[in-house]
C-alpha cells in the first residue's frame, strides 16, 4: 500500500497542535525547545513546544568525539555546572601529530593556529550531555517523544512548512499493514525547526523543494567512526587531547584521528574520512582499524578493553557550503544545515547556538502572532553572533585540505596562524563528494590487515556493540531508485564501492548465477547517511525506517 491507500482506509490521521514543533532531540533540537521556553517564561508567555526523537531514547543516535567548547551552553545554562551536566573532564594536555607508518612527529604548540588548541574546552560524552539537555527541557515543560521519527513534511496551500507527520509502525516489508499497524500521526506547529543532524532525511528534501543551496558550494561531508574503550590504568591521562594527520591516509585524501581521554579510564579514539576521496578501494572502517596499529597509539590500548563502537557522518563544508536556513514555516539548525566547524572538528557548540538563535526569532514571531512565515530574524542574528565570525574565519578549510594534506596543511596554517582568519579571498569546493569517485581501473586494491580480535575488528562484531536493531520484516529504509545499477554501473566501473565504505556491512555482493547480486542487510544500518552521499549515481536513498530502530549508544 503506498501512503495514500493507508489514508483512504485508516484514516484520518490523528493530529496535535504546538506552537514550536521541533525535529530531532539532539544538542541543536533540545537547545532550541529549552530557549523557546525559557523565553516564554521570561517574558509571561504561555507557547507548546514539543520534539520528535527517531531514537529509542534521547542520546541513542548521538555520536561524537567529542571535545566540547562550553561558549554556547554557558548562554543557554549559565548554571550548568550547577544542574549537574556531565561536562566534567578539562582538556588538560593537547597534541597534533604527523603520522608516518612507523613514526609520529609532534607540532609545537606554538606552531598551531587557534582552532586547533583546546584549552578550556572539555572532554564529554556528548550522548550523556544530550540526554542531561533533555531532561532540562522536560523539566521547562517540553514535550519529548522519542521513538517516533518525522516521516514527511505537511506543505500548506501556500507551499509553506506546516508541521511533519510521524512515520506508520508495524508495516512489513511489502509495505502491507500486520496486526502491529499504527498510522502515523501529525505534529502541526506554527513554526517547525528540523534539528536531524548530519544529512537529515526531511533537511535534504527541504533545501530541494525550497532551492535553498541555489548559491552555495555543494557540502561536504566526513565519515567519522568511533571507539569507546576501558584502558588500563597506567594508559590513562585524563583530559589528554590527541589530534593526527597523515597515515594511514594517503596525502591526496582529507581526513584525520582523535584520541581523548575521559573520566573511569576510558578513551574515545576515532577516525574522520572525507568523503570526497577518490580511490573506490579505500575502506575507512579498514583504514581506522588499520591507524590503532601504529606504534604510537596502539600502546594505549594493549589490555584495554574495547566497550563501544558507532558511525555517523559530519557536514564539513562550513559556512561556504551553507544552505540559506529559512523558509515559509521553519527552519534548518545544526547539522541538519552543516554549522559545524571543520577545523576544530567541533559542531555541539554551533548546534546549541544556532538552536537557541531560531528560537529565539520563533518566540518573537509567535509574540507578534505570526505563524508559518519566513524567520528572517534568525539568519540575521546568525550573521552578528560569534559563530559567524568563528566559521568565516574557517571558511576555507575543507577547500584547502581537499587540495591535498601538505598543501592544504601550509594553507591552512598561513591563513589561520599568520593571518589570524582574516584573508581577503574565499576558496571554494566544486564538486560533491559522489562526483569524486573514480573508476576502479585508475587504482589499485588496498590490501587491509585482518583482525586480530585485540586491537582490531571486523564490522560485524563491532555493529553488534553498537546496539543496533531495527523491527523484524518493516520496509527497506535504504531504497535503491533503480535495481540495476549496483550490478551494471558500481560494479563494473567502481568495484561495487558501497561494501568498503559502508562502515556496517549493510551492503554485500554476492554470486548468483556467475553475477555479482547487491544484498542490503538493513538491520545492521548505523543511520551514518554514507551511502546517501557517496553513491556515485546518488541510486541510493536513505529514508526515515521505523521510529525506535538503529543503534543505541550509550555513553557514546
Amino acid at each position: 500500500m503506498n501512503a495514500q491507500e493507508l489514508l483512504d482506509q485508516y484514516g484520518p490521521r490523528e493530529s496535535m497542535e504546538y506552537d514550536l514543533v521541533v525535529v530531532g532531540g539532539g544538542p541543536a533540537g533540545l537547545s532550541a525547545a529549552i530557549r523557546a521556553k525559557q523565553l516564554a517564561a521570561s517574558q509571561q508567555q504561555e507557547i507548546s513546544v514539543c520534539v520528535l526523537e527517531k531514537g529509542s531514547e534521547i542520546g541513542a543516535h548521538i555520536l561524537s568525539g567529542a571535545v566540547m567548547d562550553p561558549k554556547a551552553i554557558n548562554e543557554l545554562l549559565p548554571n550548568w555546572q550547577e544542574l549537574g551536566a556531565p561536562i566534567t573532564t578539562k582538556v588538560t594536555q593537547d597534541r597534533f601529530l604527523f603520522l608516518t607508518a612507523t613514526n609520529s612527529y609532534q607540532v609545537p604548540n606554538w606552531m598551531l593556529p587557534h582552532c586547533f588548541k583546546n584549552e578550556g574546552n572539555y572532554v564529554v560524552s556528548l550522548a550523556n550531555v544530550t540526554r542531561w539537555l533533555g531532561q532540562q527541557a522536560e523539566a521547562l515543560g517540553v514535550d519529548i517523544f522519542p521513538g517516533f521519527a518525522a516521516a514527511e513534511i505537511i506543505y500548506g496551500q501556500a507551499n509553506q512548512v506546516c508541521g511533519v507527520v510521524t512515520g506508520a509502525m508495524g508495516l512489513n516489508q511489502e509495505k502491507q499493514p500486520t496486526d502491529q499497524f499504527q498510522l502515523g500521526m501529525e505534529l502541526r506547529g506554527k513554526y517547525t525547526l528540523f534539528a536531524e543532524g548530519s544529512r537529515g532525511n526531511l533537511g535534504k528534501q527541504l533545501i530541494e523543494h525550497y532551492s535553498l543551496d541555489d548559491i552555495s558550494d555543494p557540502q561536504s561531508y566526513g565519515l567519522g567512526i568511533k571507539e569507546l574503550w576501558e584502558v588500563e590504568p597506567s594508559n590513562h591521562h585524563p583530559g589528554l587531547v590527541i589530534h593526527t594527520a597523515g597515515w594511514p591516509l594517503d596525502s591526496h585524501t582529507y581526513g584525520g584521528s582523535f584520541l581523548y581521554h575521559l573520566e573511569d579510564n576510558q578513551v574515545a579514539v576515532g577516525m574522520v574520512v572525507g568523503l570526497s576521496y577518490q580511490n573506490p578501494y579505500l575502506s575507512p572502517f579498514e583504514e581506522f582499524q588499520r591507524y590503532k596499529l601504529h606504534p604510537i597509539i596502539r600502546k594505549t590500548f594493549e589490555g584495554g578493553k574495547r566497550i563501544a563502537y558507532g558511525a555517523r557522518t559530519i557536514t564539513a563544508g562550513g559556512l561556504n557550503s551553507l544552505p540559506k536556513t529559512v523558509f515559509p514555516g521553519g527552519a534548518l539548525i545544526g547539522c541538519d544545515a552543516g554549522f559545524l566547524n571543520g577545523s576544530r572538528i567541533k559542531g555541539s557548540h554551533s548546534a546549541i547556538k544556532t538552536g537557541m538563535l531560531a528560537a529565539e526569532a520563533a518566540v518573537s514571531a509567535l509574540k507578534e502572532n505570526r505563524s508559518n512565515d519566513i524567520l528572517e530574524a534568525y539568519p540575521l542574528a546568525f550573521e552578528n553572533s560569534w559563530l559567524h565570525k568563528e566559521l568565516k574565519q574557517a571558511r576555507n578549510f575543507k577547500a584547502w585540505m581537499s587540495k591535498g594534506l601538505y598543501f592544504g596543511t601550509v594553507m591552512v596554517g598561513f591563513e589561520q596562524k599568520l593571518l589570524g582568519g582574516k584573508t581577503p579571498w574565499t576558496a571554494h569546493v566544486k564538486h560533491a563528494d559522489h562526483e569524486c569517485l573514480e573508476p576502479a581501473a585508475q587504482h589499485k586494491p588496498i590490501e587491509y590487515p585482518k583482525p586480530d580480535g585485540k586491537i582490531t575488528f571486523d564490522r560485524l562484531s563491532s555493529v553488534f556493540i553498537s546496539n543496533t536493531n531495527h523491527a523484524e520484516n518493516q520496509p527497506i529504509h535504504l531504497t535503491l531508485k533503480d535495481n540495476s545499477v549496483p550490478e551494471n554501473i558500481n560494479m563494473k566501473i567502481y568495484a561495487g564501492p558501497e561494501q568498503r565504505y559502508c562502515p556496517a556491512g549493510v551492503y554485500e555482493f554476492i554470486e548468483k548465477d556467475g553475477v555479482n547480486r547487491l544484498q542490503i542487510n538493513s538491520q545492521n544500518c548505523l543511520h551514518c547517511k554514507t551511502c546517501d552521499i557517496k553513491d556515485p549515481t546518488q541510486n541510493i536513498v536513505w529514508v526515515t525506517p521505523e521510529g525506535g530502530g538503529g543503534p543505541n549508544y550509550g555513553a557514546m
